[in-house]
């Protein structure tokens, strides 16, 4: 990796840098022994790579992988697009979602995000990485599995979805957490529509009211996008099925899918593994839609299972 790094002010056992991919600058952060297989952490909607928590990093760190995570463009300290997004008919953008079929007009969709965590990788001089996605960034990480198999040691996906046609919704607590607008734009309107999102997406009795509020003021300090959240929702709805793209992965694949997540339910987890051969589903009992420190041991566990299993293959 030849990009100047300087220590992050998140983490002390992790370096930050900037790398550009094309016209946009993306904000990375590396941690673990620089001779170490690498891992590549994608993140979801709207998520600042922080969410790939500091103790599901170490673990991975102290299994022996050298980790990566990053923001995607439009979120946390990457870039952000400058060009006014297209009006687009979200009713109609769902409607055809919900049938699987993709829709043109987005400013971008999950193609080009996953052209970007290619060229990340590119950038960072990485000819092949363990790649490892939750929610959105799990869709991404599927589309660069079958686009570049080469980039691609092992995958896997951390309550994510394939995207197919009828798939159960999003609970409407949830989805309206997720998509809702905070009462105001100032810092405390917006850490308490924060700490909405963390009590309707994540497992229940996992974190203080204290340390949400503190991680949420770390989020909203570092970056605030709401225009980039919207972007990305409108390249996800746009994007359609990725069961063609699930024919084409080759790369040892497991998906981990917790059983109370109601944001994206547990069949949107058991379609994607089904639909990519020889993938290994767990369902995590009790865990919802984020990563907790509890958790964290089981999740090193399987993930690292699998990615010894196509060191061997």
């Amino acid at each position: 990796m030849s990009a100047l790094f300087t220590p992050s002010p998140y983490a002390d056992f992790m370096q930050q840098t900037t790398v550009k991919v094309g016209e946009l600058d993306f904000h990375v952060e590396v941690g673990g022994k620089e001779d170490a297989p690498v891992v590549l952490l994608v993140m979801g909607l709207g998520a600042q790579m922080l969410l790939w928590r500091d103790w599901f990093c170490k673990g991975l760190i102290d299994a022996g992988y050298r980790v990566i995570r990053f923001d995607n463009r439009d979120i946390g300290l990457s870039s952000k697009m400058r060009v006014k997004s297209p009006r687009m008919n979200e009713a109609k953008l769902m409607a055809r979602f919900t049938l699987g079929l993709k829709t043109e007009g987005a400013l971008y969709n999950l193609y080009d995000l996953a052209n970007d965590t290619k060229g990340i990788l590119d950038a960072l001089g990485i000819e092949k990485a363990h790649v490892i996605g939750a929610s959105m960034g799990g869709m991404i990480s599927q589309i660069l599995a079958a686009r570049y198999p080469e980039k691609v040691a092992s995958l896997g996906l951390l309550f994510t979805s394939n995207n197919r046609a009828f798939l159960p919704p999003p609970f409407p607590k949830q989805f309206n957490a997720l998509t809702g607008r905070p009462a105001s734009q100032n810092e405390e309107d917006l850490l308490k529509h924060s700490l909405r999102l963390f009590n309707a997406i994540g497992t229940p009795n996992q974190s203080s009211v204290e340390s949400q509020l503190e991680f949420a003021r770390t989020l909203f300090r570092r970056s605030y996008s709401p225009a980039g959240v919207m972007r990305q929702y409108l390249g996800v709805l746009s994007t359609g099925s990725l069961t063609a793209e699930n024919a084409k992965i080759t790369a040892p694949t497991v998906v981990l899918h917790g059983s109370l997540d109601r944001l994206l339910p547990p069949a949107h987890g058991r379609a994607a593994a089904k639909a990519i051969k020889g993938s290994t589903f767990h369902l995590i009992s009790g865990m919802a839609h984020d990563i907790p420190e509890s958790y964290t041991p089981l999740l090193v566990k399987l993930f690292t299972q699998n990615m010894k299993k196509a060191a061997k293959a």
